[in-house]
């Protein structure tokens, strides 16, 4: 496999992936890779999969018939959140030469170079007990922003979902070795930096998933501790927090944030139903008084801060007045914006066993209901906003003679292209 020298990627799912498929794609790259988009000529495609839906799995499916077509001599590799759950399901996908799960995705080149197009579909996967290891991430897609990971997988049991089967147990980077790669990237002129893993505020646990570690001036790390660090860091001047479930955003992390110029005002926070009976269910570890608490504090320290929710609609058992319920809440908490998912069976969850099944149609009209609620949210927030001065962080991207950016609390902006402005804060006039 020694004389293919060009690879291209695609990426499913969440910005942790993003930020891993770019950090494969640099360190292919140093092995002598030449890097083509996706949809161009490649010697070797590699898919980096999510399954939090079923139609993430579709699109893999998808993606890889598209590649057959176009590219039938190409070899083909998959990995990530799918490729972990359900190696053998992938490897029977006509065209699919490699199958790389959890421990094995970072090993990407070795395998690569030992394949060959016409054998069968070779699986590199272990159970996820025996995953360990930390490896650094971040996206380098512009200098603007940057999706840096600190944190993977998770020792929680939502009954939903699927990723602690396919990331493994929680375990973090240290807090130097996120320091220096934030330096890193600041010496390389990005500006902002999202903190990314699949539960942030349970940063701490070593890189073996095995209990706190310890910093050199003898404090148990956690994740106010390494935000205090970050802030510090010369030539970044934004950090966002991608997403830290309600029950470890504590008191000292809200307050840090509204005291800090560096971190945005701006949360993403987790809620999945408005409901307590539901969220029982769910085995989620907080219940709606204590999200609304969360809300209330950031709201008193910050009134023009972001706050996004997570919601999800149609999990089993969720009645007509369970849907309403949450519908009231979301309706009164001071929040920016929702992401709404329409529940999705996964296998192997336990919420497989609760009964009874919200039937689809109605799954998608309440998905319908939430998101119109979300547009509303956010044309409010916005317009609360009219006549403040805010910053904005404008990005590369030249979209038909117009640039976009956002202000420090995650309102878009768009306006003509002005070429001093890229990679600029600017204050605006909203």
């Amino acid at each position: 496999m020694a004389e293919s020298r060009t690879i291209a990627f695609h990426t499913l799912g969440c910005k942790l992936n993003f930020s891993e498929t770019s950090s494969l794609s640099r360190m292919l790259e140093q092995e002598g890779f030449e890097k083509k988009e996706f949809d161009e000529q490649a010697d070797v495609y590699v898919i980096n999969t999510c399954s939090v839906t079923d139609n993430a799995d579709k699109e893999c499916r998808q993606l890889v018939r598209r590649i057959q077509r176009k590219a039938p001599e190409s070899l083909v590799v998959i990995t990530g959140c799918y490729a972990q759950l359900k190696p053998q399901e992938i490897s029977s996908i006509p065209g699919v030469d490699l199958v790389l799960g959890a421990a094995e995705k970072f090993n990407i080149a070795r395998h690569i170079r030992e394949l060959a197009k016409g054998d069968s579909a070779k699986i590199c996967s272990c159970d996820i007990e025996e995953v360990s290891g930390f490896h650094s991430s971040w996206s380098v897609n512009d200098r603007t922003r940057t999706f840096l990971k600190v944190q993977d997988g998770c020792d929680y049991t939502c009954s939903f979902c699927t990723i602690p089967m396919a990331r493994g147990k929680s375990r973090s980077d240290r807090i130097s070795n996120v320091v220096g790669n934030a330096r890193e990237l600041a010496a390389s002129g990005v500006k902002e930096i999202v903190l990314t893993g699949v539960n942030l505020g349970d940063f701490g646990k070593g890189p073996d998933g095995s209990g706190s570690m310890v910093s050199i001036q003898g404090r148990e790390e956690n994740f106010l501790e390494l935000i205090k660090e970050l802030d510090q860091v010369d030539g970044i001047s934004r950090y966002r927090i991608s997403s830290i479930e309600p029950n470890l955003l504590t008191n000292e992390i809200i307050h840090f944030v509204a005291g800090s110029e560096k971190f945005m005002p701006h949360f993403h926070i987790p809620l999945q139903s408005g409901n307590n009976k539901i969220l029982g269910l769910m085995r989620r570890r907080y219940k709606r008084e204590l999200y609304a608490e969360r809300v209330a504090l950031i709201k008193q320290l910050m009134p023009h801060c972001a706050i996004g929710v997570d919601v999800i609609v149609g999990f089993p058992g969720e009645t007509e007045e369970d849907f309403k319920e949450t519908f009231a809440f979301l309706h009164e908490l001071d929040v920016a914006y929702l992401h709404v998912f329409t529940y999705s069976e996964r296998d192997n969850t336990q919420a497989l066993d609760i009964q009874p099944v919200v039937p689809m149609h109605t799954r998608n009209e309440r998905n319908k209901t939430l998101r119109n609620l979300s547009y509303m949210k956010m044309q409010y927030f916005t317009e609360k906003q009219a006549g403040q001065t805010r910053t904005v962080l404008f990005e590369h991207h030249d979209k038909s003679g117009m640039m976009e950016g956002y202000t420090d609390n995650y309102i878009r902006i768009s306006t003509p292209w002005r070429e001093e402005w890229v990679n600029n804060i600017v204050p605006w006039k909203l």
